[in-house]
Order: C-alpha cells, then structure tokens, then sequence
C-alpha cells in the first residue's frame, strides 16, 4: 500500500519524485523520470514499477502524464555507462529529468540510498517506490520508456530478444551473447560482457 508524502514535508511544498529504471540490464541505456503529482491528484493504483504488470503501467504511464502537474523524462547512454559507471550515469539521467522540469519544486525526493546533486533539497528514501506516490509515478514512466526504447532497440538488434527480456541478463540473452558477440549497445563495462574477450 502506498503511503503519503506529506510525512516528508508540508501540505503546500511541491514534492518531485525520482526514480531511474535500467541499472541491472547488460544492454541499452539507463533511464530516470521525476514527477510532480499536485495535491489532490486523481491517479489511482500509483506502486512500485517491479509490481505492476506491463499493461498496467502503460495504463498509469498514460494518465500520469495527462494528470501530473509536472514530468519529465531523461536517460544516459551506454558510452556514459562504460565512461562513468552505471551509478554514476543513474545519478546523472535523474539530474537530467529534475533539470528539464517545466515547474520548480521545493524538495526533490529519490528512491534508494543514493541522490543526484542538485539545486533543490534532495532527499534519498529507501523503498521510496513503494512509499511515496510522486516515487511510484517516476518508476512507472522511467519503466515504461526504457521499455518501448529497448523494443525499438530490438527492431535494430533482432538476435538478442531486447524485445523480451529488455536487456536483463536472461539464458537467452547470454546465449546470444556466446553466439553473436556483443553490440554496439551493450555495457561493455559490465563483468558479463568484458569477460567475453570480443574484438569490438
């Protein structure tokens, strides 16, 4: 069940949610999403991304962004990946939504242990997307985009199964990897794949 955020702040702050989606995969790039609900928003069935099924968070990614007052959506690159580490380059795409929103907020809430550096006050809450509404919302649009970028992905690199398993390292994915070597987008940073020795 989703818990409020005014325990973190007063009724009138403006609360912006955080959350980033793709950390674990061994291809594509890292996604973050930072949502601003308003007070008295009419979204319901708001919980963490990992528990939802995929219609149903392309139904709430729908009316989120007809609802919020504000979203945004920003990613970093698997070149940003191997270049920072995939912490680093987390931080940096959820610097990129908070950065890109249309309205300020007053605090700036991110689930998890870690924060990106910024301008508002941050503060980093653990189990964040299954605690805070604004949380939830960001999981569920920072979810659903990397998931429709790596099936478009799929379309250019058909012999991994992006489309599936949306670069997770599943027995087909690593299976193709034995087979076809890695792609221009995988993390080449990643144990995984840097132990596979390819020329690339």
């Amino acid at each position: 069940m989703i818990g409020s955020s005014t325990q973190y702040c007063h009724d009138d702050t403006i609360i912006c949610g955080v959350d980033e989606a793709g950390r674990g995969p061994l291809a594509g790039p890292v996604y973050a999403a930072c949502v601003i609900l308003g007070k008295g928003h009419c979204i319901e069935g708001l919980d963490d991304s990992k528990k939802l099924s995929a219609s149903k968070r392309s139904l709430l990614a729908i009316a989120i962004k007809n609802h919020a007052k504000a979203w945004a959506i920003a990613s970093a690159s698997v070149k940003e990946i191997d270049q920072f580490n995939i912490l680093r380059a987390s931080l940096l795409a959820m610097k990129r939504a908070v950065e890109s929103l249309t309205v300020i907020p007053d605090q700036v809430l991110v689930d998890g242990i870690h924060s990106p550096t910024l301008s508002y006050p941050v503060r980093a809450i653990i189990r964040g997307d299954s605690l805070i509404p604004e949380i939830s919302a960001a999981s569920i649009l920072a979810k659903t985009e990397r998931d429709l970028e790596m099936q478009r992905l799929h379309t250019h690199f058909p012999y991994y199964g992006f489309d599936q398993h949306k670069g997770y390292p599943t027995r087909k994915h690593l299976v193709a990897l034995e087979r076809y070597g890695p792609s221009e987008i995988h993390r080449k940073s990643f144990a995984p794949i840097r132990l596979l020795k390819f020329d690339y």
